[in-house]
């Protein structure tokens, strides 16, 4: 695929992310808990992280109206983005407010971004607003001073400790979104070719066995050649790529049991040795397995 086809199609994972069940209670829960905002972003977006949330910050709000201090907020953004590409970045803003962001990957792709943030991890005081009034003039100098100290000491705050189990709680989050979008990926769209919905519905049944996609390419009726061409156009993978994401996931499942042994789940999900096995885990789920296991039964206890 192209990479602006490539970009159209992880726009509409986080589309298809964002509307989920699953999304949609973690973000109400999140908001009426924390009292911060949260967004999905795709990796590619450019517009401001929480402009129209329900938490939205009420100073921050009254800062995108300026074009300057919507400029710099912009900054902050990109920068946050940029650098949480591999793990998750916290950056303070000119005003003192904290933004953070979470990469959400699938194996080895970015494909978008958990965001909260607009937080102080300190009370406010007249001391720091007279730093900010004279920063906000800077940007703005029409600004209206007391508007702005009456929204700026209306920010949220937490202690530092407090925040950083909200940026943890995101992080598992973001590990259960990662492994939903993979399952989003190899869901059957209606759009596809009818062989094409055949063939995933023989992996489904049979990712155990020792599949080549030339078995596969049997089983619907194609020459090995036309079907690799079609596969690959249909669902943006190779099959080697797909088997390997459907088995990865079939593990996935058998590790909600803390009694079945890593190995075990290996073997039964049709991985034919350790060593393949942790390289294409590490490489689609961007962790090694030992790692994924921890990250969930913490999460869960």
């Amino acid at each position: 695929m192209s990479a602006e086809q490539l970009a159209l199609a992880r726009r509409g994972l986080v589309e298809q992310l964002s509307g989920s069940q699953i999304y949609r209670d973690y973000e109400h829960a999140f908001r009426e808990t924390t009292g911060l905002p949260l967004r999905l972003r795709a990796a590619d977006a450019f517009d401001l992280m929480h402009h129209g949330d329900p938490k939205e910050s009420a100073f921050c709000a009254l800062m995108a109206q300026s074009n300057h201090s919507c400029s710099a907020c912009l900054m902050v953004q990109k920068w946050v983005e940029e650098a949480a590409r591999g793990v998750t970045k916290t950056h303070q803003c000119f005003a003192g407010l904290y933004e953070t962001a979470i990469p959400i990957r699938v194996g080895e792709k970015l494909i978008a971004f958990l965001e909260t943030g607009q937080v102080l991890l300190h009370e406010p005081t007249a001391g720091h607003f007279t730093q900010l009034a004279r920063a906000t003039l800077k940007l703005d100098s029409r600004a209206d001073l007391k508007r702005v100290e009456a929204a700026y000491f209306q920010t949220r705050v937490l202690t530092a400790r407090q925040y950083e189990a909200i940026v943890r709680l995101l992080e598992i989050f973001a590990l259960h979104l990662a492994s939903l979008s993979n399952q989003f990926a190899l869901r059957t769209a209606n759009s596809e070719p009818p062989a094409i919905k055949r063939a995933r519905a023989f992996i489904a049944e049979s990712h155990a066995d020792d599949l080549s996609l030339s078995r596969v390419a049997k089983a619907v009726n194609m020459s090995a050649c036309y079907f690799c061409k079609l596969f690959k156009g249909a669902t943006g993978m190779t099959f080697t790529e797909y088997l390997a994401a459907v088995r990865v996931e079939k593990v996935k499942n058998l590790m909600l049991n803390p009694q079945v042994r890593i190995s075990e789940a290996a073997f039964e999900a049709g991985f034919q040795s350790l060593s393949q096995f942790n390289r294409v885990f590490r490489r689609i789920s961007g962790e090694a397995p030992s790692g994924y296991r921890i990250r969930l039964h913490s999460a869960g206890g």
